[in-house]
Formats: structure tokens, sequence, C-alpha cells
């Protein structure tokens, strides 16, 4: 199975498990497939779940009053995604997550979770690492965003991350840069 064969490799980058820990480990994931436009999250939703990317690409974003749309993040396969602060705060989504492509997640509860970082001190390790590169990415991308001209951003973000402009329509690359897509459309023509 192609989830668990993903999962096991992700989780061996970062920590040592036995395999039997491990499958105990996947024993509290639930694998789901959806489709290209289908919602994982809405705002205002209650959030019991984050998502380990598997295969496709989803997108957290976020509509403004105006109804301008601000991505903060893609999530390719490996990647974790969810509405972090109503999950770990146990408040209403901010966010919402849906998918860019048809995708294949496993899904893992906030219970979960926690249990089996209380009862495996690797996993605990395992989850604090991945939460402290999401923050460390996170942290990167505001000081890029305060610090760099769009054109940069949007050089850096096909540098880090080829594979999505052949993913991603351009309007939303646009968003996730907060630009038009008229700008973005100038940047990648010059």
């Amino acid at each position: 199975m192609k989830a668990r064969e993903t999962l096991r490799a992700y989780i061996a980058k970062i920590v040592e498990i036995s395999d039997e820990q491990f499958e105990y480990v996947f024993s509290h994931f639930k694998l789901q497939e959806f489709k290209k436009g289908q919602v994982i999250i809405s705002e205002g939703s209650v959030v019991d779940c984050e998502y380990f990317v598997v295969s496709g690409c989803l997108k957290s974003f976020f509509i403004n009053d105006e109804l301008k749309m601000f991505i903060l993040q893609f999530a390719l396969p490996t990647w974790w995604a969810s509405d972090f602060n109503a999950l770990y705060n146990r408040t209403q989504a901010t966010t919402a997550l849906d998918c860019i492509t048809d995708a294949e997640v496993l899904s893992l509860s906030n219970t979960d979770r926690e249990k089996l970082c209380r009862e495996i001190h690797a996993i605990e390790y395992f989850f604090r690492w991945r939460t402290n590169k999401g923050y460390v990415a996170t942290q990167k991308r505001l000081l890029s965003v305060m610090n760099n001209n769009v054109k940069f951003r949007y050089e850096e973000l096909m540098n880090l991350y080829p594979e999505l402009y052949n993913i991603v329509p351009k309007n939303l690359i646009a968003a996730y840069l907060g630009v038009s897509r008229e700008t973005l459309s100038r940047l990648y023509n010059s």
C-alpha cells in the first residue's frame, strides 16, 4: 500500500521506530481520497484532524471580507495540512482546506496524535520536529514577504518547488504571492 510506505519512509527520515511500533502508529491513521476541488475543511467548521498528503496537492486558504483569497500553504506529497489553530485550540476553522488535484491523504485526529505522543517517545519527537520545521518555514515565508519584491518571491517559490508550476493554476500562485493574476503573468513572461 502506497500510503503505508510513504508514511513509513517519511517517519524513518526523522526517527527510528520498530515495524511493530509503526504498525501501531499507522493503525491510528485513516486513509481518505478526495477529488479535485473537494473541500476538506471549510471556514467555521470544527477541525479534529490533520492530514498527511500521500498524493496530490492541497491548498490552505482564507477569503477576506472583500472576497479576496489568500493562500497560506500548498501541500504536496509528504506535507501536512490543517487549520492548526482550530485543531490545537479547539476553535472553529478560520481557514479552509481543499484539493487542487485529486488527492489521497492520511488523516490523524488530534486525540490520536496526543495518545501516540504519550505512548511512544520517538513519535513525540517526530511530531515536535515536524511542528518546528513548519514554524521555521512559516517564519522564512513571512520574512520573504516583508523583505523581497514579488518577482524575487515568485522565483524563490519556483526554485524551491518547481513542480508547483505544472500542478497549480497561475491564479492560485498569484493568490499565494498576494498579487493579481495579471501581475504574475508579467513576472513569468519577463
